[in-house]
């Protein structure tokens, strides 16, 4: 079933893509444009979102750890 829907997803996206940059092309090419967009795009996507989820936990940690080192300091009469 992914299979189908990927192919009938890139040939909307085929289809649009190739109108919006004027571009004429047969069917088998508008599907194949649509389906290596949408590849190519999920790939981008999965690499910017895996980054990003590295970058975002790097960040809570260090906001977790100040946190930690903040309550340490008011609970221990330290600061």
């Amino acid at each position: 079933m992914p299979i189908i829907l990927l192919i009938i997803v890139g040939a909307a996206a085929g289809f649009l893509a190739t109108r919006i940059m004027d571009v004429r092309t047969d069917v088998p090419t508008t599907v194949a444009i649509g389906v290596g967009g949408a590849l190519l795009s999920g790939l981008l996507m999965r690499f910017l979102l895996t980054i990003g989820s590295f970058a975002f936990g790097a960040i809570g940690a260090v906001l977790g750890a100040m946190l930690v080192i903040w309550l340490w300091q008011r609970l221990s009469g330290r600061g």
